[in-house]
């Protein structure tokens, strides 16, 4: 009977039972005398929380303890924690793995970091996750699974940049002076002294974390959900597609939503051929917009650009941001390649098509436009501008971009205006999508003729062509036969 008793008991038991929190396997563990009960327990009834296995020393190849700890993250799922030690040669290694299954979606997290707290942010990073800190322009492919917070992520991989920097030095100088500036930077984020920055931690198999925190606002935490594409399922092991049983085929010319196309491109730089990649993204309350890139590997050439679709509005649509804390400036913002953009407390005026389409937050346009002319007024390297500058006027531009830099920071308020004739450009809001933000203000307004122009809308004949088309004439035509009989 007592086998009997075991035997069920074993069947009772879950993957709950196996993976439990850290706090709860700790809670299993026998209290000693120096407890508070003060009352001493054999060794024979602590429960083993850490399994030691022994194993092969991949460095020495002698016998080494591997310790395995099964527990569950909080809010998150279950993993294995693996350690590694050899006692021979000294040799220690650590690593991650979810316990679980490939989950049905890829996930994309995003964290704006703000302040010296959130590098304490725990951070769960899979074998098969892509790491970036998009400031510092630097991507960690996939590899060793980890578990650790945001400041332990930054720093492992700063010390890692710097273990082959003498090497470099001697032998690539170019190489060394570039990662030598990544590695000045990444310290600098370290010590506090570059927020705000931004950490994306991409994982094809969902099986990666980082903590978010109930106080965090708009643009501070983000977690997207994503198909994967069949290269990526390829690498995962999985089926080339994973389309569901029954599920209608998709066709060949329509654009799924979040998916990546690539298509053959000239490089208007170098005119080398390039690749351009297209995606589609729906906008929340809004509308869909394709967003494209093209980069190319030969002379370094990048541009970015927001395209958006629909029918051509009666009206033309004028938006207000009134910017008054840093939580705003994580506001999406889309500007499309239409729209004119206004900051009167910061004297910026841009004008349409200047910056072309551009899908990204209040910071980031401002970072942009900020970095285009910066670059235009004292680092052109000609006689125009530059060193050429005089005092006056180098102190004026001077003054334009501390104000604009203390705007990025969020150390002064200031105003938005996007003034779009097509009515194509959107900023976010901070409410439920049926209230009004009080931040923002919005009128439709009707176009001027020489926006009307400006677009082409006065060429086009939208009533009518199918008569014209009929009689084999156009609207046009017809109109300057009539005006030469009224001449004659």
């Amino acid at each position: 009977m007592p086998a009997a008793e075991e035997s069920g008991d074993a069947v009772k038991q879950t993957s709950t039972d196996f993976f439990e929190s850290i706090g709860h396997k700790a809670e299993h563990l026998a209290l000693t005398t120096n407890g508070t009960n003060g009352a001493a327990q054999n060794d024979d009834d602590d429960e083993k929380v850490v399994e030691e296995i022994e194993s092969l020393c991949m460095n020495c190849h002698e016998n080494g303890t591997t310790r395995l700890l099964l527990t569950k993250i909080p809010y998150f799922r279950e993993v294995i924690l693996m350690s590694f030690d050899c006692e021979k040669c000294g040799f220690h290694n650590s690593e991650i793995q979810s316990a679980g299954t490939i989950q049905p979606k890829g996930s994309k997290y995003l964290l704006r970091l703000t302040e010296m707290g959130d590098f304490e942010r725990q951070v769960v990073k899979s074998d098969t996750a892509v790491v970036k800190f998009i400031e510092l322009d630097l991507e960690v492919p996939p590899g060793r699974g980890q578990l650790t917070n945001v400041e332990g992520l930054l720093t492992t991989i700063v010390d890692d940049l710097e273990l082959g920097q003498e090497e470099r030095k001697e032998k690539a100088p170019e190489v060394y002076a570039k990662v030598d500036e990544i590695i000045k930077k990444g310290r600098a984020m370290l010590a506090g002294e570059a927020f705000p920055f931004r950490l994306s931690v991409d994982d094809p198999a969902g099986n990666s974390w980082i903590t978010p925190n109930m106080r965090d606002g708009v643009g501070k935490w983000e977690k997207h959900e994503y198909v994967r594409t069949p290269e990526q399922n390829e690498a995962l092991g999985l089926a080339a597609t994973n389309a569901l049983p029954g599920a209608p085929a998709q066709d060949d010319d329509e654009i799924i939503p979040d998916q990546v196309y690539e298509f053959p491109a000239t490089c208007p730089g170098c005119l080398h051929p390039c690749t351009t990649k297209m995606k589609m993204v729906d906008i929340p309350h809004f509308k869909a917009v394709v967003l494209m890139s093209t980069v190319c590997t030969d002379c370094g050439y990048r541009s970015n650009d927001v395209k958006t679709g629909g029918e051509i509005p009666e009206l033309g649509k004028k938006i207000t941001l009134r910017v008054e804390t840093p939580e705003d400036l994580a506001r999406d913002i889309l500007k499309s390649e239409s729209c004119s953009l206004e900051c009167p407390e910061l004297n910026l005026q841009v004008n349409p098509g200047t910056l072309g389409g551009r899908f990204t937050t209040v910071e980031g346009l401002l970072t942009q436009v900020r970095n285009d002319l910066h670059s235009q007024i004292f680092e052109t390297g000609t006689d125009e501008g530059g060193d050429s500058l005089n005092p006056e006027e180098r102190s004026q531009w001077t003054k334009f971009f501390e104000g604009i830099d203390a705007a990025i920071k969020g150390e002064k308020k200031f105003t938005i205006i996007l003034t779009d004739p097509l009515a194509s450009s959107y900023v976010q809001k901070v409410v439920d999508p049926d209230q009004e933000d009080p931040q923002i203000t919005t009128e439709d307004y009707q176009r001027t003729d020489q926006e009307e122009e400006d677009l082409g809308l006065r060429d086009m004949k939208t009533e009518g062509y199918e008569a014209d088309a009929a009689n084999g004439t156009n609207g046009t035509t017809e109109t300057e036969g009539a005006a030469e009989t009224n001449g004659a």
